[in-house]
């Protein structure tokens, strides 16, 4: 007979073991756990009002406090019939919270304003805010809005993050059906250049190159390790769906987001979003509930859909300026190969990404159908027609951040993106993506539009084909979450997250990745490995002001450019180029306007002009002179005109210092060897410090102390081209935005082409069979 029973302390029901666990001082911190024999363990929340209901010798969660055991409550039923049923209860003020994709949440959040938060009405003051509590804005929108999807960005520490997912999760617990929430981020495994790697010492999460760096490794393996190591550091943060992998083929060399990328290779990303894919969702052995998911899965969220890599002259779509993606080389079908052979075509069971996020660029002509030049985001037929029909995709469609928002400046990051409905009204908007075909709304906190959205489509098409439309939804966002397991126990061990997240040898591995992902370009009379102690000559680098997304402007300064201490522990360090055996110099790659807001000025509209300027790959002064007279696309609501050229323009690298400083070293060392490491996001033209060097190293933010391993000869490079180097500028405004490998390449002076897929250890060019896998 099915009968409820709370379980407040230690018992023994039939099959089901039961053990209450407390780890925090406080009510808001606890939850008991509940392990089923043969079955799954649950965690709850005493504080929630939610009870263990036994049925058939087993426990489950009484999530809606009915009383009574629902198929949604039932972990021994699939995640598609445990949604199907949650669904079909849900309010359709509950479905419009699912929808809703929280903006960005610090923990603790620090500021109010952006990104922030406060505490009972007050701002986070370190030593009084507790900084695991929850902000009155997240308390808001989980209870008013019903939103369960919430992205994390920084976080004080793996146990407050813990803590912190604990707190919300036992607040979800009391609200409504009980739904938990799916907490997310974006990647967060980046590097600390400076950091010092101990091969016996963890850190605060494990660092790994970027994806353009995994892509030089030409190893899916690596990137499928990644993914594993990634998820399980995840899981440990409280952290159920990845906002990655990005998979755009970066076709065109300018893009600010090329170093997000796994280059220009339509294949070599297919292998690497796979791989990538495969990692994160995977779950074996006692993690796995069923089909390869379970609680040690999560969801990656691959974009973007059907590729961003083809902004009109590299500018990029988070701005108004750079909204339009096109296709001179008539080249559409190639953006969506690294979906539909990769992320769509997994070799595990749990078969294809569960998530998906278009891109904000309207893919110029592209709509054979509709013939609407929309926001992909807006765009049934790249939504329905393209995505959900001919590729048979049925996981979750999330837009991009911001993208129903209001268009307020041509230049402003955080300004609303809604590209090519700009007059519509946010809740219209809101109507037209949810009946393109996508289910989530990025970054918006707020139900009351998805509810007013809803109504349209009730006038419209009637409620009982809105009410199927919204379940639609509801049911994919719903199957993400059961099948990671979080409706049976969303809750962590703060001491446990501490043991697992950057764990020694999850830090091992990411440091060897960092090792594996180094390109060796030039090694003139085998300059490297600087063997044995040598004395060596860093210069200080001159670091132009900066200003971050966010952040304040970092004023410019002169300073070493790497860890002169961890120097000193590979060779003796001399400030007199006398005395040294080699020079070390290390730079970045051009910044002409590269930076995420690059290819449009003010001070060019002040000047009379249209605002649109060169963002070029050299470091001195570049004059577009091969530019389009005319844009292929163009048009906004704040601009007058539609021909964004920039033809006849001049720009110079912001960093322009960094080939003199090449060259000026070249010329301190007389004749001795100049080792040059370029720290790289995108290609660029080698012709302006290639001949003073005696090696070049590509460096895809790595730590500094990998490098230091390369040059010493303690590794050797094995890495590879992910990209072609342009020869000039000249090839790259000729290129077409759409097309991989159709630049002219770089030549140097040893006689090497800058190619995709080349590289070179210390035998010299590496021709082993990765070197042709990926080239078409």
């Amino acid at each position: 007979m099915k009968q409820a029973i709370y379980l407040a302390a230690l018992a023994l029901v039939s099959q089901t073991l039961v053990a209450q666990k407390k780890w925090s001082e406080d009510s808001k911190g606890s939850f008991n756990v509940v392990v089923n024999k043969g079955g799954q363990t649950l965690g709850y929340s005493p504080e929630s009002g939610v009870k263990i209901l036994t049925v058939d010798g087993f426990a489950f969660k009484d999530l809606n406090k009915n009383g009574k055991l629902d198929k949604f409550e039932d972990w021994r039923l699939s995640a598609d019939v445990r949604a199907r049923d949650l669904a079909s209860k849900l309010s359709i003020e509950e479905i419009a919270g699912l929808m809703l994709y929280s903006a960005h949440q610090m923990i603790p959040g620090r500021n109010p304003g952006f990104m922030g938060g406060t505490y009972g009405g007050k701002p986070f003051k370190e030593g009084e805010t507790d900084p695991s509590d929850l902000t009155d804005q997240q308390k808001k929108f989980l209870s008013e809005d019903n939103l369960r999807h919430v992205l994390i960005t920084s976080v004080q520490s793996p146990e407050i993050a813990a803590k912190w997912n604990n707190k919300l999760q036992a607040f979800c617990e009391t609200l409504g059906k009980g739904i938990p929430a799916n907490n997310s981020s974006d990647p967060r495994h980046g590097t600390r250049a400076k950091a010092e790697y101990d091969a016996g010492a963890g850190g605060e999460i494990s660092m790994w190159p970027s994806s353009l760096g995994m892509a030089a490794s030409f190893d899916p393996a690596l990137v499928e390790k990644f993914g594993h190591i990634a998820a399980t550091e995840y899981r440990a943060l409280g952290i159920t769906t990845a906002l990655s992998p990005q998979v755009d083929i970066a076709t065109e060399p300018r893009w600010a987001r090329f170093s997000g990328t796994f280059g220009e290779s339509p294949m070599l990303s297919a292998a690497m979003a796979a791989a990538y894919c495969e990692g994160f969702q995977t779950s074996t052995g006692k993690k796995e509930i069923a089909d390869g998911w379970g609680y040690g899965s999560v969801n990656a969220m691959v974009k973007h859909w059907p590729g961003g890599g083809s902004g009109e002259a590299g500018r990029d779509a988070h701005y108004g300026y750079g909204k339009y993606a096109v296709y001179p080389g008539k080249n559409f079908e190639a953006g969506m190969i690294p979906f539909t052979e990769g992320a769509f075509k997994l070799r595990g069971k749990t078969n294809m990404a569960s998530a998906l996020m278009p891109y904000y660029t309207i893919s110029w002509n592209q709509d054979i159908k509709y013939h609407e030049n929309v926001g992909n985001n807006y765009n049934k037929y790249i939504i329905t027609d393209l995505l959900r029909n001919k590729y048979h995709y049925d996981g979750v469609v999330c837009t991009d951040w911001l993208v129903t928002g209001d268009h307020k400046a041509i230049d402003n990051f955080i300004n609303g993106k809604p590209w090519g409905v700009e007059n519509l009204s946010i809740a219209e908007r809101h109507y037209k993506i949810l009946m393109a075909g996508v289910d989530q709304f990025g970054g918006n906190n707020d139900a009351k539009p998805v509810l007013e959205a809803y109504q349209m489509g009730v006038k419209e098409f009637g409620e009982a084909k809105m009410r199927a439309r919204m379940e639609q939804s509801a049911v994919r966002l719903l199957k993400n979450i059961f099948r990671t397991g979080l409706f049976e126990n969303p809750y962590l061990d703060p001491q446990q997250t501490k043991a697992i997240v950057g764990k020694p040898e999850f830090m091992t591995a990411g440091y060897e990745a960092q090792l594996k992902s180094i390109v060796m370009l030039k090694n003139k009379s085998n300059a490297l490995p600087l063997a044995g102690r040598k004395t060596v000559f860093v210069p200080k680098r001159f670091f132009p002001a900066n200003k971050s997304l966010f952040g304040p402007e970092e004023p410019a300064k002169t300073d070493y450019p790497v860890n002169i201490e961890q120097v000193k522990k590979y060779f003796n360090v001399t400030d007199n180029p006398d005395e040294a055996d080699a020079a070390l110099v290390f730079i970045q790659n051009p910044n002409a306007g590269a930076a995420m807001g690059g290819g449009y000025d003010k001070e060019d509209v002040k000047k009379g002009g249209n605002g649109y300027i060169p963002i070029s790959l050299q470091y001195g002064s570049y004059t577009a002179t091969d530019a389009r007279e005319t844009s292929i696309a163009g048009g906004d609501p704040l601009e007058t005109f539609t021909n964004r050229t920039y033809k006849g323009k001049t720009v110079t690298s912001a960093n322009y210092t960094d080939a003199e400083l090449v060259a000026d070293t070249k010329n301190k060392m007389k004749g001795k060897p100049v080792i040059v490491t370029v720290n790289i996001t995108n290609p660029m033209v080698f012709s302006e410090i290639e001949k003073n060097a005696s090696a070049i190293l590509l460096s895809f933010g790595v730590q500094d102390q990998a490098i230091f391993d390369i040059i010493s000869g303690k590794a050797q490079p094995s890495a590879l081209l992910p990209m072609q180097m342009p020869a000039d500028m000249s090839t790259v405004e000729k290129q077409a935005e759409d097309v991989p490998f159709d630049m002219n390449c770089y030549k140097d002076s040893e006689g090497h082409v800058y190619n995709f897929a080349f590289g070179m250890n210390w035998k010299g060019v590496i021709k082993d069979a990765r070197v042709t896998r990926f080239r078409k």
